[in-house]
């Protein structure tokens, strides 16, 4: 059986202060015996500053496949471990859009993440112009053939669908849309490693989730849990979204 999975990540926004006060209102809001998994990944300055929890895992947004060296602005696998980072995203259509991350280094980080103990959630999905050009599978289909292809195991490894078009625009994908991804999604990975850990990897959809459409999403098939962008800032919202998945 997978645990849902509500993950909340940041991007630029809080201070390390204001992250801070923020976990501390959530975990007074969640309830003691929630079944989701819930995440929280802030900016890289708040890691080391949001309160110790058991309701909560802690994530980041990105790292670097080195260990270590002169890579100016970067942070290594072992600085996030330093700081009890469980979780890491990798691949974000931001960072692929605005940074230019490209599939194989994604993929190297995917490989550096498993190898220091955490687990990566890796991001995938189309733009509007391959969605419309009748591309959505195959550019899915690729990102993940790329970003595992350096892994022989899918043990700990998270899949986010996140299309890109759905992301901060108000835009939300169709649940049969969704439904239709990730188990496309769950066939992919059936193909490129064994079937019976292709059955329990995660499969989370994230694209302007919000309270108001988060329980017909999370009821769509093959659907695991959301990455949540701009809801994930708002504690009251955050918690809201935790509790319709905890629902189900």
């Amino acid at each position: 059986m997978i645990n849902p999975i509500v993950a909340g990540n940041w991007k630029m926004n809080k201070t390390p202060s204001e992250g801070k006060i923020f976990s501390e209102k959530m975990v007074e809001k969640l309830g003691s015996k929630s079944s989701v998994d819930v995440i929280v990944c802030p900016p890289f300055t708040g890691l080391s500053s949001l309160v110790t929890s058991t309701k909560f895992h802690l994530g980041a947004q990105n790292c670097h496949f080195e260990g270590s060296g002169a890579f100016t602005g970067e942070i290594s696998t072992s600085m996030l471990l330093n700081c009890n980072v469980e979780y890491v995203i990798l691949g974000h259509s931001e960072r692929r859009a605005i940074f230019h991350e490209k599939n194989n280094d994604i993929g190297q980080k995917v490989a550096k993440v498993l190898s220091g103990g955490m687990k990566p959630i890796l991001c995938v999905g189309e733009t509007i112009d391959e969605l419309n050009d009748g591309l959505a599978k195959e550019t899915v289909q690729r990102q993940l053939q790329l970003g595992l292809n350096n892994v022989n195991s899918l043990n700990n490894i998270i899949i986010a669908y996140e299309p890109v078009w759905a992301i901060g625009t108000g835009l939300t994908a169709s649940v049969e849309k969704v439904s239709e991804i990730h188990s496309f999604i769950r066939t992919t990975l059936k193909d490129l490693l064994p079937e019976s850990e292709s059955n329990n990897v995660p499969i989370i959809y994230g694209g302007s989730v919000n309270s108001d459409n988060a329980d017909e999403l999370i009821n769509a098939n093959a659907v695991n849990g959301f990455l949540i962008g701009g809801a994930s800032l708002d504690v009251d919202k955050f918690v809201e979204i935790i509790n319709i998945v905890d629902k189900i």
